[in-house]
């Protein structure tokens, strides 16, 4: 391993193991029921006095919610040009090694959203259609980041023309920043909940651009 994609992987490890420290403290830390329900929730004062100041918007939270299928069609996407290759190159071990790290990244995505919907750690702060939902962390945060980098890392080796490539990559940016964002301002997530997903999210994603530097 080169010295900096072990840099990276050390980054990797640091940020998951602050998610860990995040979520524990998160489960002992001013743990108050303040939430709808009387559901309790880490971080209460820290939390409670951001949502009061942000208020409520469902009509942002319907927005970043139905935009929530982009990074779902970009995963599609490439899982089409995964096949694509397979049947040009005729065998599956002629795939690229970056998408088979990307088909496994999707996989661990899948898995740690899987995992916070059974281990609920906080409850949405507000109700969803009369329902509490958990929140833990954001799961459009962690999809739209874990989803859209690798998408770029992936588009920037296969865009030659650099125009273009920039374009697409600041598009990205922007709209990673837009969903993120917007999930807090909306006020369907506790802040706990956005950073939880923004930690866990640049872990797994530094792990994945690790790996697939492995190689090179």
């Amino acid at each position: 391993m080169k010295k900096q994609n072990k840099k990276n992987f050390f980054v990797a490890v640091f940020m998951l193991l602050a998610f860990i420290l995040w979520t524990s403290a998160l489960r002992i830390v001013d743990v108050r029921p303040i939430g709808p329900d009387g559901s309790f929730v880490g971080f209460a004062s820290l939390n409670q006095a951001v949502h009061k100041a942000i208020g409520v918007n469902m009509t942002l939270y319907n927005i970043t919610d139905w935009l929530g299928l982009v990074p779902i069609a970009v995963c599609f996407g490439f899982a089409l040009l995964g096949l694509i290759q397979w049947i040009r190159r005729k065998k599956l071990k002629n795939v690229d090694f970056s998408i088979f790290v990307l088909g496994g990244f999707y996989v661990a995505v899948i898995a740690v959203y899987i995992i916070f919907e059974t281990v609920v750690i906080n409850y949405r702060p507000v109700l969803i259609d009369g329902y509490l939902e958990a929140s833990y962390p954001s799961s459009t945060t962690m999809l739209v980041m874990c989803v859209m980098p690798a998408a770029i890392m992936q588009l920037s080796e296969r865009i030659k023309n650099k125009t273009v490539r920039t374009v697409i990559n600041t598009a990205i940016v922007i709209f990673i920043a837009f969903m993120v964002i917007g999930r807090l301002v909306s006020g369907v997530h506790w802040l706990s909940d956005i950073m939880g997903g923004v930690l866990l999210s640049a872990g797994l994603v530094m792990m994945y651009y690790s790996i697939v530097n492995m190689k090179k």
